[in-house]
């Protein structure tokens, strides 16, 4: 047992370390070993000495010191100690003094020297990031058809993907290296390096993560899903459907994937499963909790390619096809009438198959939906903060629906919608400026949407395409398998990437080109290519942001995510391509 000593700092301090200490010496049940018989000794002794203790106020002269002082009370707290004692010798360093405030005398414990870490960029990941973009700069030689400055271009953009991959440094700061590459290079202007900046899909992505975050903080998107589980918890399987109906009921006003998973879904999830004795990183997480974490990560990705403002990259996927000359009309409308059916089919079949190939070991949660009455209830009626988001996102969803016929653009909806949701004080504009995931994208994202315009501009894209489309001519392939191997490449390349967004940055104009190039229709081109970018974000545990967050509950093991990821992959595709391609061909898309 050791002493925490608490000293009045006052005149007397010397005088009451003396008693102190004899009264210590005295116990004889304070200290049964010598080495902390030798601690309290080094202590005791390091406190006698004048320069090791620094008063507050000075030390009155000796005529003010009565001759009966009224000593202040001595103060032990006894607590267990959760390390060894120190044990001190004559030829110990000297203990730091004791620096003794107005309420109380801390020891300082010497502390070890902290190792020196690498500040900047990770070394390796660098060189080999800038390798490549050098080696296909001067290593590979320029085809006749490409200039040198949309060569040069390329060999920047791929030196900027391959950073993506690698991670020499954060997102944003490598990308800006990449458009400072260009500008310094003179490969591009500043106003054409920064043109994207102006880019009206890239705020209403920025803008609607403000809008996610109005969802967490009001706690509208809590109390929707709470409202699933109390109507359908009976089951594990109920939950499951519940969870999966709730997110696709608010994607469209929640246009950000990972904030539903981290605000909204992942919370209730991690209360129903540790309120079923089902806990993160052990074997009981197999009771609900993976289940349930597994059925909503793998059905995200529907509810993403379900509505155009369900995600940040649908709204990015239109962009960078309207620079290819593919421009859909009624946007929002003609996205949710393609992916109607074939994503409420997979809505309906993915917690059904992951029930059979990965079942929870409790069935049935009959607390479930009085557990969610309760935190309904802990909840209160819904607040005026609530009520104000409510009618927000049906106005914007409205205009979304209908704003092309009367001329508003998407982003101007946002922007009036968020403006709303500012004026009332549902969001402050310090929630605005600490939402760094937006400022990022703003910036990663522009430098992205900027470098795959200009690599069109100067006719790289159009050349990459043409050397494809004949590389499919010679095996004789009709547009359809044209499609099938496209659609798959385009799938089985995200193994690389860590995101979504930086997926069609980088890959999206070029696999469109590759289609229009073999004769798919372009709309059907578009669109199902968007589909896809939703659907591979559940392949593995850094496919994407919602995954990193479902994967770090620490209900899945690492295993179980490739493998259900690859078995619901297959699923998803056999899903699109049959009950897509019957519903795309009675919409008149080919």
């Amino acid at each position: 047992m050791e002493y925490c000593i608490t000293l009045p700092a006052n005149r007397f301090t010397f005088t009451i370390c003396h008693h102190i200490t004899f009264f210590f010496l005295t116990l004889p049940t304070i200290q049964t070993t010598i080495s902390a018989t030798m601690e309290a000794s080094a202590l005791f002794s390091t406190s006698f000495r004048p320069p090791s203790l620094h008063l507050r106020s000075r030390l009155p002269s000796k005529s003010h010191i009565p001759k009966t002082p009224n000593f202040p009370p001595l103060t032990l707290k006894p607590y267990i100690s959760t390390k060894p004692p120190y044990v001190f010798t004559l030829q110990s360093k000297p203990l730091k003094p004791i620096s003794a405030s107005s309420t109380t005398a801390i020891i300082t414990e010497p502390q070890q020297p902290s190792k020196p870490q690498i500040q900047g960029a990770k070394l390796i990941p660098l060189i080999l990031s800038i390798s490549i973009g050098i080696i296909l700069r001067f290593a590979v030689p320029k085809p006749i058809e490409v200039t040198p400055q949309a060569w040069q271009l390329l060999s920047i953009f791929v030196s900027t993907i391959a950073g993506l991959v690698l991670s020499p440094l954060p997102v944003g700061a490598w990308a800006l290296l990449g458009l400072t590459t260009t500008i310094v290079t003179k490969t591009l202007t500043f106003t054409t390096a920064f043109s994207a900046f102006t880019n009206e899909v890239i705020w209403l992505i920025v803008i609607s993560f403000f809008f996610a975050r109005g969802f967490v903080k009001t706690g509208l998107g809590d109390r929707i899903a709470t409202y699933f589980v109390k109507w359908l918890g009976k089951s594990t399987l109920g939950l499951s459907y519940g969870l999966t109906l709730s997110e696709a009921l608010i994607a469209p006003a929640m246009p950000s994937t990972t904030a539903r998973a981290g605000g909204v879904f992942l919370p209730i999830i991690k209360s129903l499963a540790v309120s079923a004795g089902s806990m993160p990183n052990d074997p009981s997480a197999k009771k609900i909790g993976a289940y349930l974490v597994q059925s909503q990560f793998q059905c995200a990705g529907n509810s993403s390619a379900l509505f155009l403002t369900a995600a940040a990259q649908n709204l990015l996927c239109l962009k960078l096809a309207e620079e290819l000359g593919l421009v859909i009309a009624s946007p929002w409308v003609s996205w949710f009438k393609a992916a109607s059916l074939p994503a409420f089919v997979s809505l309906l079949l993915t917690p059904f198959i992951l029930y059979k190939i990965y079942p929870p070991e409790t069935k049935d949660t009959p607390d479930a939906p009085a557990v969610a009455a309760k935190r309904l209830l802990d909840m209160g009626p819904v607040t005026t903060n609530e009520w104000v988001m409510i009618a927000t996102m049906i106005l914007a969803v409205s205009l979304w629906v209908f704003g092309d016929a009367i001329g508003i653009p998407s982003v101007v909806t946002a922007m009036l919608g968020l403006s709303i949701l500012l004026l009332l004080g549902v969001l402050e504009w310090d929630d605005c400026l600490s939402e760094k995931s937006a400022w990022d994208t703003l910036a990663w994202f522009a430098v992205l949407v900027g470098m795959a315009g200009q690599l069109t501009n100067l006719g790289i894209v159009t050349w990459m395409s043409n050397c494809v489309a004949k590389f499919l001519q010679s095996f004789s392939l009709s547009w359809p398998a044209a499609f099938g191997v496209l659609q798959g490449a385009y799938f089985l390349i995200h193994y690389m990437f860590a995101s979504q967004t930086g997926h069609v940055g980088a890959l999206y104009s070029a696999f469109l080109a590759m289609h229009l190039a073999a004769g798919v229709p372009g709309v059907l081109a578009a669109l199902a290519l968007a589909y896809n970018t939703n659907l591979f974000g559940a392949q593995t545990h850094y496919s994407s942001g919602q995954a990193a967050v479902y994967f770090g509950a620490g209900y899945v093991e690492l295993p179980d995510v490739f493998r259900i990821g690859f078995i619901m992959a297959c699923i998803n595709a056999v899903v699109w391509t049959v009950v897509g391609g019957a519903w795309w061909k009675f919409l008149g898309l080919y």
